[in-house]
């Protein structure tokens, strides 16, 4: 590492620790005085590194803040101020991105969301499905349904949860076609995915969506993923990232491994992200022997 880019690297460290500890979101020429670096370059070098701009970065922690304190049971007006948000209707104009749901519902542990549901076995074990009106809010692995509904329950607890299984519905099945479909499972009987509705900053879903892009049977670093990114250093944001993921398989976390090649940790279970990465693997062999 060179000495100017050591030197930015401290720069950017210090103007992320500016921003969270800031109440009101500092100007970029505020921050830029203070990590002395020019405007422009610390715009595009704290996007580089952490994947969002200065502004992005500090809106994304306030609603961290937020949900946090909506969990806890605050009451939605006064978690609102307390988070540095100005006005409910800053909030509401995020939520749909930022929660998957609207704050108050949110708070009340998915209070109003109608989730549907339904299980069925991989070869990696007992698979769930649920959806909202408005997408998939969660795709999970284990090692029976009580569990798999235990955590359905415990991520919406208060929300209206009921299970599908004669005549599943559509979004349901073209889930598990997919997943069925690509992983060599059966013949897909779907070829479009269904939208997601699921809670995420900015960051993730452009993580999630490079994770998409790692072809089966092909495993990258954090680091690896992190510099294409544009994000050198920031194989810790990519880790917390992946560990965020609820979408199993949709979002192919498993396909990240550490710096020595070692799988790292799983959500679901690090013996299944073996046994699905060697299918992967074996299913991309037999491909390329029949085109060869």
């Amino acid at each position: 590492m060179t000495a100017r880019s050591s030197q930015t690297d401290t720069a950017l460290e210090r103007a992320r620790t500016l921003i969270e500890s800031a109440d009101e979101a500092p100007s970029l020429q505020q921050l830029a005085d203070a990590v002395k670096l020019s405007p422009t370059y610390l715009q595009r070098a704290f996007r580089r590194r952490y994947g969002v701009s200065p502004a992005e970065y500090h809106r994304a922690r306030r609603f961290d803040q937020l949900k946090a304190a909506l969990r806890e049971g605050a009451q939605v007006t006064a978690a609102v101020y307390d988070a540095g948000f100005g006005s409910g209707s800053r909030v509401y104009e995020h939520s749909d991105r930022l929660f998957g749901m609207t704050p108050a519902s949110y708070r009340a542990g998915g209070a109003g969301a109608d989730i549907r549901y339904t299980t069925t076995a991989t070869p990696l074990g007992r698979l769930l499905v649920a959806t909202t009106t408005r997408g998939i809010c969660s795709v999970t692995l284990g090692e029976n349904d009580t569990e798999l509904e235990s955590r359905l329950s415990a991520e919406f607890p208060l929300a209206t949860r009921e299970r599908v299984d004669e005549g599943r519905e559509e979004w349901l099945d073209a889930v598990i076609a997919h997943i069925a479909g690509e992983l060599g499972w059966r013949d897909a009987t779907a070829t479009t995915m269904p939208p997601l509705d699921v809670a995420a900053t900015a960051f993730q879903w452009r993580v999630w969506e490079a994770l998409t892009r790692i072809p089966a049977g092909t495993t990258k670093s954090y680091g690896e993923l992190a510099r294409e990114l544009g994000l050198p250093g920031g194989a810790r944001a990519i880790g917390q990232a992946c560990g965020n993921n609820r979408l199993a398989l949709i979002v192919p976390c498993h396909r990240v491994v550490r710096e020595d090649g070692s799988l790292g940790g799983w959500r679901w279970g690090v013996d299944r992200k073996r046994d699905l990465l060697a299918r992967e693997q074996r299913r991309m062999n037999e491909r390329q022997r029949k085109a060869g």
